[in-house]
């Protein structure tokens, strides 16, 4: 596949919907329980900074911050400093990002979305485990006055909730600790709020595991169909929502625009094999090198699809992870090709945009390479913004049965208030 080949996305499918009951419930009551919290740990997927963004959940906690002093206008300003108030963005699994990608995406998420200390984390790594129990920390001790420090552990199904409460509490406490939580690698194991479970005895610190929420809708159109496509890549929807076929060819697309020169599932074909766009071509040529056949001699794709996302989910993620920044490593190759057109590049599964020599011109050191990565996640995070604001807008993100819903409940709501007006109007009865 030639460097400056557009990939194209491949055909998906409407989105399912799986919101359970418990996912509500939780939603419902995540003001209240704001109420006594000091910090929110909200856990978040490293390789879907943006689509693992739970927007239901993003009115409360900004209006938590305004209750506990925060400046409206400026969310990194607090007015009134009474007590902890803080919101931490951990972003678990980084060891399936490239390390290059990180420091620009903090900085690009400081001026975007500022108000959140985001952190990078793998629950493997027992070294990032004691530095966010540090954090956790050194938010306790700078309120002394405060006798014990809550924490609110919040995030999409499956992104390491429970496990990682189950890590700061072994690495907080001395001494040999059971396990708190029960962990799975299938999402919706926890469906309900935990009791308290202590972290840290000097300084008192307890924490709250919390069922992983789901977006009640995952939208319309393509933004919908690849947004619930990612998670379900990270195993955050329901087993059995999705064909096989259609996770494996949007991961092989996506590995394809994480590098498009030489994708980590090149290891799964015979050396010497050039990149491939098509899913159908992909599939047959690991089936063949498998093994993979059914019944009458013909090759089994549902079973080779299903190997193709389990190896990326085991081993082939951290192949996916590049050491190296694709378009410095290549930089010699896109000079001599400055005649075509862009071509495509990113970061994680939500950083994709377009790289041409012109981007470049002044980039002649590390430094300054890393300022053009950062200016276009900068420019890939607003279009996220937009995108959301515009679903909000044109209600993208309700579904028809929950705008059927709405309608109904409003249609109720305008004939009890009609009932009550004529009610009122009806001269009463003096006898």
């Amino acid at each position: 596949m030639a460097l400056t080949t557009r990939i194209p996305l491949p055909l998906l499918p409407v989105p399912p919907s799986w919101y359970p009951g418990h996912m509500m419930k939780f939603t419902r009551m995540l003001p209240s329980l704001l109420t006594r919290t000091d910090v929110v740990v909200e856990i978040r997927d490293s390789r879907l900074p943006l689509t693992s963004i739970n927007k239901s959940l993003e009115g409360a906690l900004r209006k938590w911050r305004l209750e506990r002093g925060w400046d409206a206008n400026d969310p990194t300003r607090r007015v009134i400093n009474a007590g902890p108030c803080e919101r931490l963005v951990v972003f678990n699994k980084r060891d399936l990002v490239p390390e290059w990608g990180m420091e620009p995406f903090r900085l690009a998420m400081a001026r975007k979305c500022p108000g959140q200390q985001v952190i990078f984390a793998s629950w493997h790594k027992p070294r990032d485990i004691r530095d966010l129990n540090q954090t956790l920390v050194n938010i306790a001790r700078r309120y002394p006055h405060t006798p014990e420090l809550n924490v609110l552990v919040i995030g999409m199904p499956n992104v390491g909730k429970s496990t990682l409460l189950n890590a700061l509490r072994s690495m907080g406490i001395k001494g040999k600790t059971p396990k708190a939580f029960k962990t799975s690698a299938q999402p919706g194991l926890t469906q309900a709020i935990s009791t308290r479970l202590k972290l840290s005895i000097d300084p008192l610190i307890y924490a709250f595991d919390t069922p992983g929420v789901m977006l009640p809708f995952l939208g319309q159109g393509v933004r919908g169909a690849e947004r619930g496509v990612k998670l379900a890549l990270i195993a955050g929807i329901k087993e059995g929502m999705y064909d096989m076929n259609t996770l494996a060819a949007y991961l092989l697309y996506r590995l394809n625009v994480l590098d498009p020169i030489s994708p980590a599932y090149l290891v799964l074909l015979p050396e010497g094999t050039q990149p491939i766009i098509d899913s159908e071509e992909f599939l047959t040529r690991i089936a063949q090198r498998m093994g993979m056949v059914k019944r009458g001699a013909e090759l089994d794709l549902s079973r080779a699809a299903a190997y193709f996302v389990r190896w990326w989910r085991e081993e082939g993620g951290l192949r996916a992870a590049s050491p190296y920044l694709l378009f410095a490593a290549n930089k010699d190759e896109i000079n001599t090709n400055r005649e075509n057109s862009a071509f495509t590049h990113g970061w994680g599964f939500d950083f994709e945009w377009q790289i041409s020599p012109r981007d470049f011109t002044n980039a002649t050191n590390e430094l300054n390479v890393a300022s053009v990565v950062q200016l276009k996640m900068e420019e890939c995070i607003d279009r996220y913004l937009i995108d959301s604001e515009e679903e909000d807008r044109d209600e993208g993100n309700i579904s028809a049965t929950q705008r059927k819903k709405q309608l109904t409940i409003g249609e109720k709501a305008r004939r009890r208030a009609k009932y009550e007006k004529a009610s009122s109007s009806r001269p009463k009865n003096t006898r």
